[in-house]
């Protein structure tokens, strides 16, 4: 319940656009790794996307309550998170995030609710389960407690009084109008915040690393080549893929990387790693390696670079970093003060 409040209260105190509604305009596309829904996402009428982000208040803002208003309106509350994390999952490769938000929102049906999963009957599977649990009911009822019972009862009540008292600044920040999203609270890193896209980038840049195989990367006749991801947007003509709950994690940070620009921020990390990128993603060889700044955007279905096969439409912005050769790469992010 209160990972969704906090995603929730992060955005409706962050960005405008979340107050707007907009945010869905660019959200599908800008994202660090879309998926090939959210291509199609991308272009339904603004009226869906108002109507989308309104749902996504109504999901982290008021459904978590539902779990205080009985039984009925708790199922209903796991109905509509397990959708509402499917929708996510399907629209977005946010690795396995969406896929653990599940797994508590299943504690919100009882045997009553799940027991259409089961065969009825004498010999059925549910019938067994209650002979089962009738006998254990009677055979507790005729039984002393014994001492491991009241340990068990004590543990788990310091337990719960442990991390109600750890959770205390979660909760604080929670009600704060400063809050902060994506913090560990304590040394034992039990409890912690929780909050995603407050903000939504407006516009999608890339950084595409290439390399020559020329002798001299200032020559008109050296051909560069784009170094290819796992799935990140590169290559205009390849679809998007879908990989949840798997995550590639330089795909993901490449996202960051492309808005972080030098001359803009100058003392933010930039690119990740060093000289194994280019060899951890295989061929072309290079003797020279350079990073361009390109804008992607998704190219319009049914229109003229669709036509062509193209996903991505993109346009050069200028270059990331300059041509250096692939053995004083590790030198050249020595010298710019980015992380190795």
């Amino acid at each position: 319940m209160i990972d969704g409040l906090m995603g929730g209260l992060i955005k409706i105190r962050g960005d405008q656009c979340w107050r707007d509604l907009t945010c869905l305009d660019f959200h599908y596309e800008t994202q660090p790794v879309p998926s090939p829904l959210a291509y199609f996402l991308h272009r339904t009428p603004w009226w869906v996307h108002r109507f989308e982000a309104l749902s996504n208040h109504f999901l982290e803002l008021l459904v978590p309550f539902f779990l205080f208003l009985g039984r009925r309106m708790c199922i209903l509350h796991g109905v509509l998170q397990i959708l509402f994390q499917v929708v996510l999952i399907l629209s977005g490769n946010l690795s396995f995030l969406n896929w653990l938000t599940i797994v508590p929102s299943l504690s919100c049906f009882d045997d009553a609710s799940l027991g259409f999963l089961f065969p009825s009957g004498p010999a059925g599977l549910k019938d067994r389960a209650l002979k089962l649990q009738d006998e254990e009911a009677q055979g507790a009822q005729s039984q002393p407690r014994h001492v491991g019972c009241a340990v068990r009862r004590v543990v788990n009540l310091s337990l719960g009084i442990l991390l109600a008292w750890l959770s205390v600044p979660v909760v604080l920040n929670l009600l704060s109008a400063k809050q902060v999203m994506n913090t560990t609270f304590g040394s034992l890193r039990i409890v912690n915040s929780y909050g995603a896209f407050g903000s939504i980038t407006k516009e999608r840049t890339e950084v595409i690393l290439q390399g020559t195989t020329s002798p001299n990367a200032s020559a008109p006749d050296a051909v560069w080549e784009d170094y290819e991801f796992k799935c990140k947007p590169g290559d205009p003509w390849r679809r998007p893929c879908l990989i949840t709950p798997y995550h590639y994690r330089l795909d993901w940070l490449m996202w960051f990387a492309a808005f972080q620009v030098r001359e803009h921020c100058p003392t933010s990390p930039s690119l990740p790693g060093t000289t194994w990128v280019p060899r951890a993603l295989g061929p072309p060889p290079a003797e020279w390696i350079r990073a361009e700044h390109w804008r992607y955007k998704f190219s319009l279905p049914g229109g003229k670079h669709a036509a062509e096969g193209k996903w991505w439409v993109r346009r050069r912005l200028g270059p990331y970093f300059p041509a250096v050769r692939l053995e004083d790469l590790e030198g050249y992010f020595r010298e710019q003060d980015w992380p190795l």
